[in-house]
């Protein structure tokens, strides 16, 4: 399985394309989309669609994996973060590809083990974890480390969407993360 990651930002949006072989994990291809600052919203939203787009093409993910929104002290910066965010969700959307979310939080602790990891730590791991000759730019780590949260949690998403398939076939019940007859 080949999973492309976003690291979404209105200057620059990181991507990491890893592939998934049973529990080993290869790296592919990462680095950024930048916008030029002077020009003006529309403009900057076109480019991380074009870039995004473009990178699909060239890379022919299975899935996509994106970093969600958090809540920051200026509420500007959230808005034009959010912004780029769905500009690059459009885009892998409109290649038909599977788009999970993935929190801050849940990034760092799959792949570092703890949700208060600094991006030093990050980085650090996501070339141990994919044995990179060295260490990735922010954006591009970032954009690994979510494609490698998903790749982790692959397995556990197949499981319940499996569950779920049982469930609406049959008389399967599922309680507490337990299957019930």
């Amino acid at each position: 399985m080949r999973i492309l990651g976003i690291d979404p930002g209105l200057r620059t949006t990181g991507f990491g394309v890893i592939e998934k072989e049973g529990n080993k994990l290869s790296y592919i291809a990462s680095g950024t989309v930048k916008t030029q600052s002077e020009t003006g919203l529309p403009e900057r939203l076109k480019t991380i669609f074009e870039g995004v787009t473009e990178i699909i093409g060239t890379y022919k993910p299975d899935c996509a994996a994106i970093e969600k929104v958090f809540v920051n002290v200026n509420p500007q910066s959230t808005l034009m973060l959010g912004q780029a965010r769905g500009a690059a969700i459009c885009a892998l959307v409109s290649s038909g590809l599977d788009v999970y979310e993935f929190t801050a939080l849940q990034i760092k602790q799959a792949v570092v083990g703890h949700g208060k990891a600094d991006k030093k730590q990050v980085q650090a791991m996501v070339q141990r974890l994919l044995t990179l000759p060295g260490i990735p730019g922010p954006d591009a780590s970032d954009a690994l480390g979510v494609a490698i949260c998903h790749a982790h949690g692959t397995d556990t998403i197949q499981a319940l969407e499996q569950a779920a398939s049982l469930k609406s076939r049959s008389s399967f019940r599922i309680h507490r993360g337990r299957l019930l007859r």
